[in-house]
């Protein structure tokens, strides 16, 4: 499938995907970061945020990277996140994917990173360090 190339930078924290109960709310540690993002679900209450706001007792995953695609895109627009996913699944590497209005973001486990921005590359798009 052919795609645009895209251009990605990598934001500079190290985040992390933390656990709470689905009827909190959120807790202000999480609203410190520039980059942090909720769901809530009938399961949990999910927050990204930056992995140094994040206490001790709080259940996350740790050491996540984010990629962010530098261009706004059209929400017309077919196989974006794909053409990013595709090739790091084919590398086995594991991420998750974040869509906000103006922009749309992968992550990937820190200890990755390298080989991710050399698949990426690879790939076609340009990754900005």
């Amino acid at each position: 499938m052919p795609h645009k190339k895209l251009t990605l930078s990598i934001l500079p924290d190290r985040y992390a995907i933390c656990k709470l109960e689905s009827d909190g709310e959120v807790p202000e540690w999480a609203k410190r970061s520039t980059f942090w993002s909720v769901t809530k679900t009938q399961q949990d209450l999910s927050i990204l945020c930056a992995e140094d706001d994040v206490p001790a007792n709080i259940k996350a995953e740790r050491g996540w990277k984010v990629f962010k695609v530098e261009v706004p895109l059209d929400f017309s627009l077919t196989g974006i996140i794909a053409s990013l996913t595709g090739p790091l699944a084919e590398a086995n590497i594991s991420v998750l994917v974040l869509s906000a209005y103006k922009a749309d973001y992968v992550m990937v486990r820190e200890s990755v990173l390298d080989k991710a921005i050399s698949i990426l590359s690879s790939a076609g798009h340009i990754v900005i360090e």
